[in-house]
């Protein structure tokens, strides 16, 4: 081989991993933001945009600045075809680091993220349906990663990029073991219950909650603890509990009449939540206590519901949409180790999922 061919020939390591981005929604345009902010350094130069779908259209960026342009369009002109997880990995080719980044909150791309990882394509995802529903779907995933030598980066499926998987991870390769987990998993149930005091209506909180963008369009969705559910079921999962999605008890907010109406007549029927809610608020502030909506796991048992904590308790504080999570270990068994910070936004999910995506590429 001639010096002249060995020259233009780029190592392995230096080539930037080729980036699919499905979903170009919330989330997925504040990723597009950020490495379009990342246009020309150093950080930028380790990722390739190769391709950007939504459920209207997919394309091929020339740049991230391109790809912010042309997701913000309602007109694709260059569109490459009709929108489709089974183009990925063609589009992304066969050779080098390859990650998609999923954005989305939909099952069809869920269903794809074992099939991708056993091709040896990286999946970092924010979207819990993935490791937060079946146990079958977990693990396919696991299984997966092992056959195809991938990696699936998950941060941003729970505190939207909280250290709250790492470590977790973290504190069992040190020879730990989880006794316990508890914590506020929901950036609008904290919201929620951080506001309401007992005197106006919660109707009223929740939809302030809802204009604010904090909670679903279907406040229901937050209400009811599913969400919160499958947050838990994915850190149960990681601190080595294999629970199944119907092993965790969950307390919804939403009565029985609220829960079966149509979504057009959410809004009028909102106000059914504020008498059993005044009343609880009522019990609590008796007893000087705080309400919260908490995700537990002990000795294997997992639940999700609304408490009354003492006011000194580790999980009563925290403000706005914070996460704080608490876990007991053979290490911190006295005194938990605490995890607080925003558990809910566009910017810092979207940096989660970059913080993964930058470490497979760092380490392919």
């Amino acid at each position: 081989m001639s010096a002249a061919v060995v020259a233009t020939r780029t190592p392995a390591a230096a080539r930037p991993a080729r980036i699919a981005l499905l979903g170009t929604g919330t989330v997925g345009s504040a990723v597009l933001a950020r490495l379009a902010g990342w246009e020309g350094t150093a950080l930028g130069e380790r990722l390739s945009l190769r391709y950007a779908a939504n459920s209207r259209f997919a394309f091929q960026p020339a740049s991230f600045a391109d790809a912010v342009e042309r997701a913000a369009r309602r007109d694709q002109p260059r569109a490459v075809a009709t929108p489709s997880p089974d183009a990925v990995p063609q589009m992304l080719g066969d050779f080098g680091a390859r990650i998609v980044i999923d954005a989305t909150a939909s099952e069809a791309v869920a269903a794809r993220h074992a099939a991708w990882l056993a091709q040896g394509i990286h999946v970092v995802t924010a979207c819990k349906l993935g490791q937060g529903t079946s146990l079958a779907r977990w693990q396919a995933i696991r299984d997966a990663q092992r056959s195809g030598n991938s990696r699936y980066g998950d941060s941003a499926t729970v505190g939207a990029g909280l250290p709250l998987l790492r470590s977790i991870r973290a504190l069992q390769i040190g020879g730990d073991r989880i006794h316990a987990i508890a914590g506020v998993l929901s950036g609008s149930l904290a919201w929620l219950f951080d506001h309401y005091d007992g005197l106006r209506p919660f109707s009223g909180c929740v939809r302030q909650a809802r204009d604010a963008g904090y909670t679903e369009p279907d406040p229901r969705d937050d209400l009811s603890g599913e969400d919160v559910r499958r947050k838990l079921l994915i850190l149960a999962r990681a601190a080595g509990v294999t629970l199944d999605s119907d092993d965790i008890e969950v307390d919804s907010l939403v009565p029985p009449t609220l829960a079966t109406r149509a979504l057009s007549d959410v809004d009028a029927a909102l106000p059914e939540l504020d008498v059993a809610m005044r009343a609880r608020y009522a019990d609590a502030c008796e007893r000087g206590e705080k309400l919260r909506f908490i995700a537990r796991l002990e000795d294997g048992r997992a639940r999700v519901g609304l408490e009354s904590l003492p006011a000194d308790h580790p999980l009563a504080g925290g403000a706005g949409t914070d996460n704080k999570v608490a876990i007991w270990s053979d290490r911190y068994r006295r005194q938990p180790l605490v995890i607080q910070g925003p558990g809910a936004g566009a910017d810092v999910t979207a940096a989660g999922l970059l913080d993964d995506a930058l470490e497979i590429a760092a380490n392919a």
